[in-house]
């Protein structure tokens, strides 16, 4: 019985709002600035650099966290499930009325590196070079996104990992939808530029 509770510590996990925390240090709630997300991409553009990595490390090890509980409870099948509530948590945040607030991305970088190092990789190379050419963080997320959906069968990691890389890179892509148009329009914002 006290191992289901890890199901609820993992989508506890994925709530902790990191770039909101981080906001209050600087008097800036970043829900009513920037992309009004309370992600890292946000955080990074509003709070700066030194307060931008110590979100992507919350919000990276939220994701490792809740997936490493989930492994250690129920293995493979537990480890994805820990790691989408973790996801679920951060995107449709409890404590903002489950308004969709981040994209979990980081969540997801952290998920992938504890279940899967070599998709984790991949990933993270691609995002790099994407974002390197483009300077569009947006692309970068779900071209990695697309990558771990793809590497999964590459790989040919487990059945639960292949499920997860489908779920956890169809949330990353929806939850871009408002990006591409921006994109398409010239109005998203690039990376390094205020």
């Amino acid at each position: 019985m006290l191992r289901y509770l890890v199901f609820i510590l993992a989508y506890c996990l994925g709530a902790i709002p990191f770039a909101y925390l981080a906001g209050l240090l600087k008097g800036i709630d970043v829900r009513r600035h920037g992309s009004g997300n309370i992600g890292t991409t946000n955080a990074f553009r509003l709070l700066g650099v030194k307060l931008g990595v110590a979100v992507l490390l919350g919000d990276f090890m939220k994701g490792a966290l809740a997936a490493s509980l989930g492994y250690w409870a129920y293995g493979a099948w537990g480890g994805i499930a820990g790691g989408l509530l973790a996801m679920a948590g951060h995107s449709w945040n409890p404590l903002f009325g489950f308004r969709r607030s981040g994209k979990g991305v980081a969540a997801g970088f952290g998920i992938i590196t504890v279940l899967m190092p070599k998709v984790m990789f991949l990933a993270i190379a691609l995002f790099i070079a994407v974002v390197w050419a483009t300077r569009y963080v947006s692309m970068g997320s779900v071209v990695a996104a697309l990558s771990v959906a793809i590497s999964v069968f590459i790989f040919s990691e487990p059945l639960p990992y292949r499920i997860f890389g489908l779920v956890g890179a169809s949330i990353v892509i929806i939850l871009h939808r408002s990006n591409f148009k921006r994109v398409l329009n010239g109005t998203e914002h690039k990376f390094g530029k205020k």
